[in-house]
């Protein structure tokens, strides 16, 4: 049997394409044309990659590292992300500050050396972001029976990849660099199943056991040796609105949660006011949005099972 294509329908794609560029027109929201370039996220994910490998020197990529040839490893790989790193935080001030395609060149020159100067600020805090990773794998160790060794959190544990990955976004963050930190840990989301807003406030050994579907919002403060378990959601209570109607940002929305506290699978904890004390226990499904006094342990009522 022959089958003979319909060319009929390429004919066609002429009066198509008019159609989708008519929409560009119409619906300006959805598209960044006649602007300066936003950031590559391909390029800032490749970045991320670079970064996880000189925060885990001889884990990740390249084996047969010592502590004679690692300056090379490491001076190259610096090299290639303070270039890569200074190039995306231009796009991303320049996106900020709304610059067309034909901005001025001195424009343009101050903002590349903005991103140099905010990508070599950002980069000289590696040794003191390896010293707080250090210390979440410790936690991730302590806080697991299951977990033989510090290789083993390293290679295996999402949680790590998605600390690591908020523990560099949210230093962008302080930075004040726009847009990146947001798509670096939303890359770690899709990667982990874990979200946690680079603007979050989290203190020293930090853990999340298993971690699937754990949502840390903007302005949550997190205080040292917290561990929580999957599907915690530390969220906003309500969304406050100006007298235009328009969602008021920047407001502290999350609660705050302190040192030494244990949060069980499925608990959601919400609300700017709300404070978890610390050494406190949450249970398993706890739903909480007032403030916890310290060393207290909230649970709710077991459930009767029925057996037939």
């Amino acid at each position: 049997m022959n089958l003979q294509i319909n060319d009929d329908l390429k004919s066609k794609l002429p009066d198509l394409t008019a159609n989708v560029i008519r929409s560009y027109n119409e619906l300006r929201s959805t598209h960044h044309l006649d602007q300066c370039p936003l950031p590559n996220k391909r390029k800032i994910i490749e970045m991320i990659s670079d970064l996880l490998e000189i925060l885990y020197p001889g884990y990740l990529r390249r084996d047969r590292l010592d502590l004679n040839n690692v300056v090379y490893y490491v001076g190259e790989l610096l090299d290639r992300v303070f270039e890569q790193m200074s190039i995306q935080i231009s796009r991303a001030f320049c996106h900020g500050n709304k610059l067309k395609i034909d901005c001025s060149p001195q424009k343009r020159y101050d903002f590349e050396q903005l991103g140099r100067t905010k990508a070599f600020a950002f980069l000289e805090q590696i040794p003191h972001i390896r010293e707080m990773l250090a210390k979440d794998v410790e936690a991730a160790y302590s806080g697991d029976p299951a977990c033989t060794s510090f290789d083993e959190v390293i290679f295996c544990y999402p949680c790590l990849v998605a600390i690591s990955v908020y523990r560099l976004a949210h230093l962008l963050h302080d930075l004040e660099v726009p847009l990146i930190p947001r798509i670096m840990t939303e890359w770690a989301h899709s990667q982990t199943g874990i979200d946690i807003h680079p603007g979050a406030k989290i203190g020293e050994y930090f853990f999340i056991d298993h971690g699937t579907g754990v949502v840390i919002g903007e302005t949550c403060e997190i205080g040292n040796w917290v561990k929580l378990y999957q599907g915690v959601t530390l969220g906003a209570l309500s969304f406050p609105k100006d007298d235009k109607g328009n969602l008021v940002r920047g407001a502290k929305r999350h609660p705050t949660i302190e040192d030494n506290v244990v949060i069980y699978a499925n608990a959601t904890i919400l609300g700017g006011d709300t404070v978890v004390g610390h050494h406190s226990v949450i249970g398993s499904s706890v739903w909480i949005q007032e403030s916890v006094p310290a060393r207290s342990k909230i649970t709710i009522e077991r459930p009767k099972h029925e057996v037939k």
